[in-house]
């Protein structure tokens, strides 16, 4: 007799599971989705794939003065994301600016037809008027602030060596001279060199007699009146900033950079000389001199999120009574599902079509109130009036980090 076949038992085929990283590469959106939005019955709070919380900022750290060879310099980290930013500042002479004899004459007509005004406050108005539009005339016409935004080769995958530079390099270099012009940070008189002509009065006649020569002096004596100063020359300020490793959010390490490095700018005492026709620096360290700037604007970026591009991502399964009862609030409200995500990086910008940007700044020193200095909102529709308040209110208690951060470094 044949031996009895022994019966092969079936093969189970292996589950198909895959680890967190490959799942966040072949569905992101459904990744951040299922950290965000957890089911209700696991009473996990809503959280990013990054472990921050929505309205939470990546570790930010800043170390002023690394470079050498500049007038101030920063290294301003936030996350993944580095940029290092270098001021140099360089003498423009006013001989060489083609419409300055023309700006010059314009000006003193001015001062002419404001001496011959009536009454004390109007011409008082007028002057701080005329005065605010002259610095900012000589900052934006004469472009003496430069900026000018690189990415560094290997900072992300996408730049390769012998690239040219790309869109958002331009798009940053622009947004940052935007934010200085508009918040008007530099001073203009902070990089006017100016001289003083020296007054040297009447030609002395010959002294004949001395009781002659008095009655003349009496007679004759004109007021002494000091000659107004001359600007002799400008500085430029070139705001060389590189990003040397990009993980998001470029604008507000780039942004942080510029700040703390031109804390750290001191610009040499200068002067005219006379005799040689020309600016002369001082080599003593010690005459230089900081820049005055007009308050402490941080700019916070936001990025929102939407759970509506993967509607259908979760198994289908019966809702419990709670779950049931949310989504039929939600049905009726008629409203999708989005989160606004502070200070996102490469992953979730990628996934982000909603962008907003808003730049305040403290009065007194951080203890008056907060002022918006500017605000951008692009690319959609979710965030409306009221979330747009509570943004301003993660940017001032943003702007607080980053001051007691920028008073250490």
């Amino acid at each position: 007799m044949a031996a009895p076949e022994a019966k092969v038992a079936p093969s189970i085929p292996p589950s198909l599971s895959l680890p967190p990283s490959q799942f966040a590469r072949l569905q992101p959106h459904a990744y951040l989705l299922a950290h965000l939005s957890p089911p209700p019955a696991s009473n996990q709070p809503s959280i990013r794939a990054n472990g921050r919380a929505p309205s939470q900022f990546r570790v930010t750290s800043a170390n002023a003065g690394s470079l050498t060879h500049t007038n101030g310099s920063a290294v301003v980290r936030i996350g993944d994301t580095a940029a290092v930013c270098g001021v140099r500042a360089e003498l423009l002479h006013t001989e060489d600016i083609a419409s300055w004899s023309v700006s010059q004459a314009s000006g003193s007509h001015k001062r002419r037809r404001l001496a011959d005004l009536g009454k004390k406050s109007a011409e008082e108005d007028e002057e701080d008027e005329e005065d605010d539009e002259e610095d900012r005339a000589h900052i934006e016409d004469l472009n003496l602030l430069v900026p000018n935004l690189s990415l560094s080769t290997g900072c992300a995958p996408g730049f390769i060596p012998g690239a040219p530079p790309s869109a958002l390099a331009q798009s940053l270099s622009h947004q940052i001279l935007s934010l200085l012009h508009s918040t008007r940070l530099v001073r203009a008189d902070d990089l006017r060199i100016w001289y003083q002509p020296p007054n040297l009065g009447p030609e002395e006649p010959e002294r004949h007699n001395e009781d002659e020569q008095m009655d003349m002096d009496a007679e004759h004596s004109p007021t002494s009146e000091s000659k107004p100063r001359e600007i002799k020359a400008f500085w430029v300020l070139y705001i060389d900033v590189m990003i040397i490793s990009l993980a998001g959010n470029p604008f507000d390490a780039a942004w942080a950079a510029v700040l703390a490095a031109l804390r750290d700018t001191k610009l040499p005492k200068a002067w005219w000389d006379v005799d040689n026709e020309t600016i002369l620096c001082s080599d003593n360290i010690s005459d230089a001199r900081k820049l005055c700037l007009r308050g402490l604007p941080v700019a916070s970026s936001f990025g929102v999120f939407e759970a509506d591009a993967a509607a259908g991502w979760r198994p289908n399964v019966i809702p419990d009574a709670e779950e049931q009862k949310a989504q039929d609030q939600k049905r009726k409200k008629g409203s999708q599902q989005s989160w606004i995500l502070a200070d996102p990086d490469g992953y979730e910008e990628g996934l982000s079509q909603e962008r907003a940007c808003i730049v305040v700044d403290k009065e007194q020193g951080g203890k008056g109130k907060t002022v918006i200095m500017k605000m951008e909102k692009h690319g959609g529709w979710t965030v409306d009036t009221e979330e747009l308040r509570q943004l301003v209110d993660i940017s001032a208690r943003r702007w607080d980090e980053m001051k007691r951060m920028l008073d250490q470094c």
